[in-house]
């Protein structure tokens, strides 16, 4: 079955890979963009004084995840595949009500007590199933956040109205009422209601259901349980039901009448026989060309022509994102938690040494004060003796015994006063040569602290262009993993420039490579319908042709023709190269633009986050090998 999947892309992605497996084929049109909020002011302590919190869609588990760091609140979800969301993302008491918001209500009731706290749903700005309303008339006090939005897309996606127009659809999927009134809204704007005659609608409710009528759908179904898994299974009844309807049909079908061919719709005046004709010949057509084009067929499809069943493609393994983000957290706090301990060890010892010094210093003796007060006094009591008298003043004595004793005393003291000055510069100097040795102890310490911050630093870059990188393969948003560059990009220009790189990108995430892989097909499908030659009747048949069976060439395709670069770039895009497949595309010729520019879009995007990690990557490892 050609399944028409209109969820965010993050669920889409995920249910394209589940009917991958089923053997279906996925065409992806979110009808709306995901954007996570910042939590409200009352967010934080709400949270701490509830008893659990409510989530009903895996949006929500996201949201709460980037809102807030704890774990272990206990989580009680609307379905399996939100609480398997939740668990995903690290909360370790998770209950699911496997249902819809009524058996999430009912859940409540029947787990918890309206008198041990109140509870918090976190949603989206807008909600299907107001909790507050059921639990409120139980006793319970329910506080809403709203902590994602989900906006809605202005036009139809181009993978929709190529699969549409192309009539390529067999099942359009919804999972929400307000996804089928904006897919309803949009349709008829693009005035492609006409194209869904053939299309089965297939919602997980029927509130879902509802607002898709006045389409023209070929039938409208519901499934019987509101989950993703029944909506799978659902597909596999659709798909297994049409086998065993073309069977019958070819079986027992009277051959047709002349009555039944009156009743052929006739367009562009070619009447009955002409419509006859047309309709044998386009057969005639079809075979030849199923039977020419056959070895270049996939394997599976050969193996289906010849009633083999393909087996399904082996589950792919998901990534514990959380986990992995936690494990990159991990190693770089390490590394920047043992350069502190080393800086700090390094300081404690300089701070130590220093403190000797001073010791050192000020428990040295000042051997020259008191040299210094005594001459003091000795030189005061000779300026206090009193002056000669005026006889004794002509006549110049001979200086007594005492004063020559007294002379001979202020002599010696100043000698000891010289020896006292000559050791206090002696020690001094050793003071300087001790300051100095010691300054550039510490010049050298600071240099080894630098490079150890400086490695550090590079540690933390290089675990953040990992959890980037991861974002980038899941086609998650990453704005939680961009503001880590915000404190280690202060003062670094080139930090700036790759931060201002990512920044377009971070709310949305771009599209995976897994997910741009698997919408091409439709792309391709659209494109080569467009490649017309010219307006001649035989090429109009052909472009209905290749529109409704979607025949076409696939693998390493030679030759310059829309056909062949569409084949070569769908082998580019499965062998992992993105790049290749992207330059293919821009160099189809200007008439099939129309189907390639969303896709393109969304590469170019891709490509340009893709080039921003690995910059920053190369310049983490730089850092870091300048450091060492």
């Amino acid at each position: 079955m050609r399944v028409l999947i209109t969820r965010p892309e993050r669920e889409a992605t995920a249910l394209a890979t589940a009917l991958g497996e089923r053997g279906h084929m996925p065409v992806i049109a979110p009808l709306f963009r995901l954007e996570i909020l910042r939590p409200p002011a009352g967010f934080a302590a709400a949270l701490a004084a509830c008893q659990a919190v409510l989530l009903t869609s895996a949006n929500g588990a996201r949201a709460l995840a980037e809102a807030s760091d704890q774990r272990g609140r206990p989580i009680l979800a609307v379905g399996d595949t939100t609480a398997a969301t939740a668990e995903g993302l690290g909360f370790t008491s998770v209950t699911s009500a496997s249902g819809d918001g009524a058996a999430l209500a009912e859940l409540v009731r029947e787990r918890l007590d309206p008198k041990s706290g109140p509870l918090l749903h976190v949603s989206g700005m807008d909600v299907g199933f107001d909790l507050s309303e059921p639990l409120s008339h139980h006793g319970f006090e329910v506080h809403r956040f709203a902590l994602y939005e989900a906006r809605e897309a202005t036009e139809l996606p181009a993978s929709a109205t190529a699969a549409l127009a192309a009539r390529a659809l067999d099942v359009a999927t919804f999972f929400s009422p307000r996804a089928a009134a904006q897919f309803k809204k949009l349709v008829e704007e693009a005035g492609l209601a006409d194209a869904l005659r053939d299309v089965t609608a297939l919602a997980i409710s029927p509130a879902a259901l509802a607002p898709l009528g006045g389409l023209p759908f070929r039938q409208a179904i519901a499934a019987g349980r509101p989950t993703r898994q029944a909506v799978l299974d659902e597909i596999d009844r659709l798909a297994q039901g049409g086998v065993q309807a073309e069977a019958t049909m070819s079986e027992t079908s009277p051959p047709p009448t002349a009555g039944m061919v009156r009743t052929v719709e006739v367009r562009r005046g070619l009447g009955v026989i002409g419509a006859f004709i047309t309709g044998v010949v386009a057969s005639v057509i079809v075979l030849a060309a199923a039977l020419i084009t056959l070895p270049f067929w996939p394997e599976q499809a050969r193996s289906l022509w010849r009633g083999q069943a393909a087996p399904p493609p082996p589950p792919t393994a998901a990534l514990d994102l959380e986990a992995v983000r936690r494990d990159a957290t991990t190693v770089a706090n390490a590394a920047i938690d043992a350069a502190r301990r080393d800086l700090s060890a390094r300081l404690d010892d300089l701070e130590k040494r220093l403190r000797a010094v001073s010791a050192s210093t000020a428990e040295r003796p000042a051997s020259p004060e008191p040299a210094l007060a005594e001459l003091r006094r000795k030189v005061e009591a000779l300026e206090n003796r009193p002056a000669p008298s005026e006889s004794s003043a002509q006549q110049p004595a001979a200086p007594s015994v005492d004063a020559q004793k007294e002379i001979a005393s202020l002599n010696r003291d100043i000698a000891a006063l010289q020896a006292a000055v000559q050791a206090v510069n002696q020690s001094m100097a050793t003071q300087r040569d001790q300051a100095k040795a010691l300054s550039d102890a510490v010049g050298a310490r600071g240099a080894g602290e630098q490079k150890a911050l400086a490695a550090a630093r590079a540690s933390a870059l290089i675990g953040v262009a990992v959890r980037l990188s991861w974002a980038l393969d899941l086609g998650l948003p990453f704005s939680g993993d961009l503001a880590l560059l915000t404190p280690l990009s202060q003062g670094d220009a080139k930090l700036g420039e790759i931060a201002g790189q990512l920044q377009p990108h971070a709310q949305t995430g771009v599209a995976s490579r897994a997910a741009l892989a698997a919408e091409f097909p439709a792309v391709a499908k659209a494109a080569l319908a467009e490649d017309l030659a010219d307006d001649s009747f035989g090429e109009r048949v052909l472009g209905k042709l290749r529109g409704v069976v979607s025949l076409r060439r696939v693998g390493d395709v030679p030759g310059e023709t829309v056909e062949a670069k569409l084949a070569r770039a769908e082998t580019a895009l499965k062998a992992g190269d993105l790049a290749k497949g992207v330059e293919l595309v821009k160099s189809l010729p200007p008439q099939v633009g129309k189907a390639t520019a969303a896709w393109l879009a969304r590469a170019d995007a891709h490509l340009a986050v893709e080039r921003a990690v690995d910059q920053l990557a190369a310049y983490a490892v730089s850092l870091l090998g300048a450091a060492r």
